[in-house]
């Protein structure tokens, strides 16, 4: 093995980051915290990360580098919170491009065309901020599929050693999760940004170049069998993700050192507008066992050049307490005709909780102070209280996303339940009345674990493609449904 050489997170690697706002009084003139980056058989599946396919990578000479370790943990052991409860590390891994039954029987219940989505109140204008233009909606979907029957088939891997788009020797990625997407908004370089939690490496390495978060990015409008992401290239924006040098996806948001004790910072959601990218995010206390864990705050990120700096708002942090123990994670979701708005669901640490959401007009999406809370009690938006949500989806709630589906004229959202079984709710406006839960993906056919379904922003029709971790693999795959 060649000569390995620490990456010194430092300027000469462009990794200490200092942004700053543009038309800072249009955005409060909000400081940022610089961010310092640190087949179509199954095979088997891999009962940790650094086994079968991953253990035997072999690092290019431009990969043979250690990265500094970004938490206490060395190296990384996937976190175990992430497990879903009964996951089994040994189930051999879903065939691709399999219809999976389950979720064709009747058992399931029918997804029915509903009523347009109903009229959202305008804020009053003697107190609203100035009225904003829409969130772009991206100016083509996805490429329709051939009629298929409605269920639900594994499309491909979008990152591992089975994956297309070739992780490995391309972005020094063999394990990950999560894979967040949203449009970046920007008409003139339309692009999917997908944010995956912790990553790891080449596991010949010290520390197996654990990095708390990495950032990818495709133009890929077929989905024919993966999310497509091309190869990174330092400093282009536009590139298939950021990278510290060729072969190595870097750490895009590290700690802020706002609490005492963290063990990661984990993407929870992400929105593109306005030419800047939000990512919201949650500071890791501990990972405390399966499906559970605590955190120390969440808060949001931002980038002016398409996810490859990074800072922080300060103001945006949120302590799990006084009402926002209800946002450790978030689901952004763009409004549907007609509604000037933001919305961002929320759920408390782990998986065991109720959802909430809150709104806010795209221009002051930094000022926590501007936000409105969904209140059943009051039956209301509420300014400013956190503490006044109250759920509009009953526990427990996983990780989720959400969209306007034009296809059902409704609101949706995925998540995983109790069975750790993904599944589909909708609503006809943002704070429901939400429907009954309507199975996708069954757990009885993926016993490995699945978690985080997480929605396609080009896909909002008949044709739902979204990515879903699956634990006993430690990777993502790219998900795809077709409504009744």
């Amino acid at each position: 093995m060649s000569h390995r050489t620490a990456i010194a997170v430092a300027v000469k690697e462009g990794c200490v980051v200092s942004l700053s706002l543009e038309h800072a009084s249009s955005w409060m003139a909000w400081a940022l915290v610089p961010v310092l980056c640190a087949a179509l058989t199954a095979p088997p599946a891999a009962a940790e990360g650094c086994s079968g396919a991953a253990a035997a990578a072999q690092p290019l000479p431009n990969q043979d580098v250690q990265i500094p370790s970004p938490g206490k943990i060395a190296p990384l052991s996937r976190p175990i919170g992430h497990k879903p409860v009964g996951a089994n590390d040994k189930a051999p891994l879903p065939n691709i491009g399999k219809i999976l039954a389950s979720v064709l029987k009747p058992s399931a219940a029918a997804v029915q065309q509903q009523a347009a989505v109903a009229p959202v109140p305008v804020p009053n204008a003697a107190t609203a901020p100035a009225p904003v233009a829409a969130l772009p909606a991206p100016s083509v979907a996805v490429a329709a599929p051939a009629d298929l029957p409605p269920g639900t088939s594994v499309v491909g891997w979008v990152t591992g050693p089975d994956s297309p788009n070739k992780t490995v020797p391309n972005l020094a990625v063999t394990g990950t999760d999560l894979g967040i997407m949203w449009d970046n908004g920007d008409p003139a370089h339309s692009q999917v940004l997908l944010a995956f939690g912790d990553t790891k490496g080449f596991c010949q390495i010290p520390g197996e170049q654990w990095r708390y978060n990495v950032l990818m990015r495709s133009s890929d409008r077929t989905l024919a069998n993966t999310v497509a992401v091309g190869d990174g290239a330092v400093g282009n924006r536009y590139s298939g993700a950021p990278v510290w040098r060729p072969g190595i996806a870097k750490q895009i948001v590290n700690t802020i050192n706002a609490a005492p004790e963290e063990t990661g910072i984990i993407p929870t959601a992400g929105v593109g507008f306005g030419g800047k990218q939000f990512l919201n995010f949650m500071s890791i206390k501990t990972w405390d066992g399966d499906g559970t864990w605590t955190t120390n705050y969440s808060a949001m990120a931002v980038s002016s050049d398409n996810g490859e700096t990074w800072g922080v708002y300060p103001g945006t942090i949120r302590k799990p307490e006084a009402g926002n123990e209800k946002f450790q994670m978030g689901a952004f979701l763009k409004p549907g005709p007609g509604d000037p708005y933001l919305y961002t669901y929320g759920t408390p640490s782990g998986r065991s909780g109720s959802a909430y959401v809150a709104r806010v007009l795209p221009a002051v999406v930094p000022d926590l102070t501007k936000y409105e809370y969904w209140s059943s009690d009051a039956n209301a938006w509420v300014p400013a209280n956190p503490a006044a949500a109250t759920p509009v989806i009953p526990g427990p709630v996983g990780e989720m996303s959400a969209q306007y589906n034009t296809y059902l004229k409704q609101y949706l959202v995925l998540y995983t339940n109790r069975s750790n079984d993904v599944v589909m709710r909708t609503a006809p406006t943002p704070q429901g009345p939400w429907g009954p839960e309507q199975l996708q993906v069954s757990s009885m056919f993926t016993p490995g674990g699945v978690y985080a379904p997480f929605l396609h922003p080009w896909s909002t029709g008949k044709d739902l493609y979204y990515n879903l971790s699956l634990w006993s693999a430690y990777n993502v795959m790219l998900m795809h449904t077709v409504l009744p």
